[in-house]
């Protein structure tokens, strides 16, 4: 039987590549070189009808879901099956179309209610958006746990340290006591050598330019902050079960080495690659087992010297923020949620150009000190929490 997919947010970066993927891996298996096919039954996207009307073109059989109500007025999307509309459009798709793998790559926490029904239903996702588990972790891991679903890492980070700890089994996972830390690397964005005065009047034309990798907007921008980063600190702790003390952040600007694994008799192992996001794609996808690439393959004679420089707090200091999220633990479990929220309203406004950039990480601090976190329960207590740090950091802006 082919393997059934849905991809949530299929017009995005990630949702494409995935496609590229699912492409690439098709073919490998009616050449005999890969044991699955697989079949698209679900795509899920916010407004994008026209990408998403040649996405329906290719995989006819596909339910749809559009999230914004009436997008599909005047575009033509040849599906035989009526279309799911309307803010909760993407988790009606997960609840009433069977699948065995769900790619979760809506940007932000318009995909937690979706990604959510998915792990309670015990099927696998393939977990680009890192909202899921930053904001929602709490919720997530138990409910894979009770399940039996899998969170696979798309991130290139997680998927490095998931090839470091050999694949074998798929997170949530605990980590032996013989893995003494994980270090995730980051690129260091467009601003790793500017001054911190001129970091903080960058513009959003500068905070877009990233060196490495191609994302969009919101990732970017989170990229040269390094809240990107900070966030996948916290993804790294559910994934992993990993304490703060034993996660750490290094600066790699070649972003080939995208993370090590250290173990406690010091031996380190690093996982190495091209910078492009359908390596840990396929990895995902194609597990549990590993199919032969079509991608670029790294190439040792371009390589040169690989970098590697401890992150400057003074310049980055939503790194630190990290942190405090973890260690506050159970009794603050919205604080994730808070600070997640209070990051994005202050990058929309960034984008607005109603704020510098500077007072991003200003205001997702000022958030996460001045919003109350409490014990998180379900989805709803996200909700709240994002409501009150995203009103926070509206009315500070205004001030």
């Amino acid at each position: 039987m082919p393997r059934r997919v849905i991809i949530l947010g299929s017009t995005g970066s990630i949702g494409t590549q995935a496609i590229e993927v699912v492409r690439h891996l098709n073919a490998l298996h009616a050449g005999g070189r890969f044991e699955n096919s697989l079949e698209i039954v679900g795509l899920a996207a916010k407004n994008n009808v026209e990408v998403l009307a040649a996405q329906v073109g290719e995989f006819p059989a596909a339910r749809i879901a559009l999230a914004t109500d009436g997008a599909a007025n005047g575009h033509s999307i040849r599906s035989s099956k009526p279309l799911f509309t309307g803010p909760d459009a993407a988790e009606r798709l997960i609840r009433e179309v069977p699948c065995d793998l769900v790619i979760a790559a809506i940007v932000g926490s318009a995909g937690l209610p979706a990604t959510l029904a998915a792990v309670e239903l015990g099927r696998d996702v393939a977990l680009a958006n890192k909202e899921t588990l930053v904001a929602a972790g709490a919720l997530m891991v138990p409910a894979a746990s009770r399940s039996g679903a899998r969170l696979l890492p798309l991130d290139s980070e997680h998927a490095a340290v998931w090839q470091c700890l050999g694949c074998d089994v798929a997170p949530p996972l605990a980590c032996s006591p013989s893995v003494a830390r994980v270090i995730l690397t980051a690129s260091g964005g467009p601003f790793r050598t500017w001054t911190k005065d001129r970091i903080d009047r960058a513009t959003p034309e500068e905070a877009l330019k990233h060196p490495t990798w191609s994302m969009g907007a919101k990732v970017t921008i989170d990229s040269a902050s390094l809240m990107n980063k900070a966030l996948e600190i916290i993804e790294a702790h559910w994934l992993f079960g990993l304490p703060a003390d034993r996660i750490e952040a290094l600066i790699h600007p070649q972003s080939i080495v995208h993370a090590m694994v250290e173990m406690t008799d010091g031996a380190l192992l690093a996982q190495m690659a091209p910078a492009d996001m359908r390596i840990p794609i396929q990895q995902a996808i194609a597990w549990p087992r590993q199919a032969p690439g079509a991608w670029k393959r790294l190439d040792w004679s371009m390589c040169g010297k690989l970098e590697f420089e401890a992150p400057d707090l003074e310049r980055f200091p939503v790194l630190k923020l990290a942190y405090e999220v973890i260690n506050a633990g159970d009794r603050a479990g919205t604080s994730g949620a808070i600070l997640n929220a209070g990051n994005e309203e202050a990058v929309a406004a960034f984008i607005a150009h109603k704020i510098t950039f500077g007072r991003i990480p200003e205001l997702a601090a000022a958030a996460l000190a001045g919003v109350k976190a409490t014990e998180l329960r379900s989805l709803a207590d996200v909700a709240q929490a994002e409501a009150q740090a995203r009103e926070f950091v509206r009315r500070s802006i205004s001030r």
